[in-house]
């Protein structure tokens, strides 16, 4: 069993559909409005709800930071990649989140609130070099985990591969690529590939890029944090999916072979 602590994170997980919650806890001190409705909705689930001392779900959750509400959730049962492929886009193309070696789980939790705001289709993460899906994940993404479509794949290069199979044009993030990341046209199936905390894309991962975008600096220092940057280029990409013929009208149309074509 998995603790998932925090009103929100809680809530989402009883609201979304493919997580199957055993029971809800919550502290006999904490009593409000917003508490009684999810408690109602947990009920109508037909959700155990039992009532502890606040330091009990402290040692539940191993911190303090539980707002007075926790549940226990079976372990996650992750998607693959035909999975992902195999829904159809909420668009008119696919838009994916691939995240080579995300270890930091408040940089996680971030970019899958982003993803889900953004009406990302899913988010590749590898097995290794990632920071799991974990309460502390779910509490920072304000319960946008329990939404996301998540794919765990075992090699992040074989998985793009497999995307570009599909026509998914594979679209990297770093500070020295070109064009900028409003001068691409994200109107096709595409993944944006972000990477590690400070040191970015792996080599081959780059590799297999079709595409690699930057973000102008115009301070001293060269990148932003990875949360940041792919907030920044999601909804780049989602404006311009919501405007393409004034998208289109902006620039000159220009060939689509990449990088790694």
């Amino acid at each position: 069993m998995e603790v998932l602590y925090g009103l929100h994170p809680v809530e989402e997980a009883v609201r979304a559909s493919g997580r199957r919650l055993d029971r809800i806890v919550v502290a006999r001190e904490r009593r409000d409005p917003r508490l009684e409705e999810l408690l109602r909705q947990a009920r109508q689930a037909g959700l155990r709800v039992s009532v502890e001392p606040r330091e009990q779900l402290t040692r539940l959750a191993r911190t303090d930071a539980h707002q007075g509400v926790l549940a226990f959730v079976k372990e996650r049962q992750f998607l693959t990649v035909e999975d992902l492929l195999a829904s159809p886009p909420r668009g008119k193309h696919y838009f994916f989140l691939a995240l080579d070696g995300v270890e930091d789980p408040h940089n996680l939790g971030a970019l899958l609130r982003t993803a889900d705001g953004a009406g990302v289709d899913g988010v590749l993460l590898p097995e290794r070099r990632s920071a799991p899906v974990s309460a502390t994940v779910a509490k920072t993404s304000a319960g946008a985990s329990e939404h996301v479509r998540i794919a765990r794949v075992t090699n992040l290069v074989r998985a793009l591969e497999q995307l570009k199979q599909a026509n998914v044009w594979v679209v990297g993030l770093d500070e020295r690529g070109t064009p900028d990341y409003p001068d691409y046209d994200f109107n096709s199936h595409c993944v944006l590939v972000l990477g590690r905390e400070g040191a970015g894309l792996h080599d081959l991962v780059k590799k297999t890029c079709d595409h690699l975008l930057r973000i102008p600096m115009a301070g001293s220092v060269s990148s932003l944090n990875v949360s940041v940057a792919g907030a920044v280029v999601m909804y780049e990409a989602m404006r311009q999916r919501r405007s393409p013929v004034a998208v289109a009208e902006a620039r000159p149309a220009r060939p689509r072979k990449g990088l790694g074509s």
